[in-house]
Protein backbone atom coordinates (compact mmCIF):
# COMPACT_ATOMS: atom_id res chain seq x y z
CA UNK A 1 0.00 0.00 0.00
CA UNK A 2 2.67 2.48 0.76
CA UNK A 3 4.25 1.73 -2.50
CA UNK A 4 0.69 2.83 -4.08
CA UNK A 5 0.47 5.72 -2.26
CA UNK A 6 4.48 6.99 -3.44
CA UNK A 7 3.41 6.07 -7.29
CA UNK A 8 -0.08 8.13 -6.63
CA UNK A 9 2.55 11.06 -5.70
CA UNK A 10 4.59 10.66 -8.80
CA UNK A 11 1.40 10.58 -10.99
CA UNK A 12 0.03 13.67 -9.05
CA UNK A 13 3.26 15.48 -9.90
CA UNK A 14 3.66 13.66 -13.45
CA UNK A 15 -0.03 15.89 -13.79
CA UNK A 16 1.08 18.99 -12.47
CA UNK A 17 3.70 19.16 -14.62
CA UNK A 18 1.15 18.47 -17.52
CA UNK A 19 -0.36 21.55 -16.48
CA UNK A 20 2.28 23.92 -15.68
CA UNK A 21 3.54 23.15 -19.34
CA UNK A 22 0.09 23.67 -20.70
CA UNK A 23 -0.14 27.40 -19.20
CA UNK A 24 3.14 28.01 -20.21
CA UNK A 25 1.94 27.23 -23.86
CA UNK A 26 -0.74 29.80 -23.08
CA UNK A 27 1.07 32.61 -21.55
CA UNK A 28 3.58 32.02 -24.23
CA UNK A 29 0.83 32.56 -27.27
CA UNK A 30 -1.20 35.15 -25.30
CA UNK A 31 2.37 37.42 -25.43
CA UNK A 32 2.88 36.67 -28.98
CA UNK A 33 -0.49 38.20 -29.42
CA UNK A 34 0.18 41.32 -27.46
CA UNK A 35 3.15 41.67 -29.88
CA UNK A 36 1.24 41.46 -33.05
CA UNK A 37 -1.51 43.77 -31.86
CA UNK A 38 1.76 45.95 -30.81
CA UNK A 39 3.17 45.96 -34.41
CA UNK A 40 -0.38 46.38 -36.10
CA UNK A 41 -0.39 42.96 -37.72
CA UNK A 42 -3.61 42.05 -35.51
CA UNK A 43 -6.93 44.19 -34.83
CA UNK A 44 -7.70 44.04 -30.94
CA UNK A 45 -11.24 42.03 -32.02
CA UNK A 46 -9.30 39.36 -33.58
CA UNK A 47 -6.64 39.03 -30.40
CA UNK A 48 -9.78 38.72 -28.20
CA UNK A 49 -11.02 36.17 -30.31
CA UNK A 50 -8.01 34.43 -30.08
CA UNK A 51 -7.21 34.28 -26.46
CA UNK A 52 -10.39 33.31 -25.95
CA UNK A 53 -10.28 30.42 -28.24
CA UNK A 54 -7.07 29.71 -26.63
CA UNK A 55 -8.24 29.92 -23.38
CA UNK A 56 -11.31 27.69 -23.75
CA UNK A 57 -8.34 24.83 -25.36
CA UNK A 58 -6.01 25.51 -21.63
CA UNK A 59 -8.97 24.68 -20.06
CA UNK A 60 -10.22 21.63 -22.25
CA UNK A 61 -6.53 19.75 -21.68
CA UNK A 62 -6.26 21.16 -18.14
CA UNK A 63 -9.26 19.30 -17.62
CA UNK A 64 -8.44 15.98 -20.03
CA UNK A 65 -5.30 15.76 -17.43
CA UNK A 66 -7.14 16.22 -14.09
CA UNK A 67 -9.39 13.07 -15.66
CA UNK A 68 -6.94 11.26 -16.62
CA UNK A 69 -5.03 12.04 -12.99
CA UNK A 70 -8.30 10.70 -11.22
CA UNK A 71 -8.41 7.47 -13.78
CA UNK A 72 -4.57 6.59 -13.21
CA UNK A 73 -4.98 6.70 -9.23
CA UNK A 74 -7.68 4.63 -8.73
CA UNK A 75 -6.42 2.36 -10.73
CA UNK A 76 -3.05 2.23 -9.16
CA UNK A 77 -5.14 1.89 -5.15
CA UNK A 78 -6.98 -0.99 -6.68
CA UNK A 79 -6.04 -3.96 -5.01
Amino acid sequence: EERRKELVKVVRHLAEEGRVAVRNVRRDVMHHLKELVDSGQVGVDEEHRAEDHVQKLTDEHTHKIDELLKRKEAEIMEV
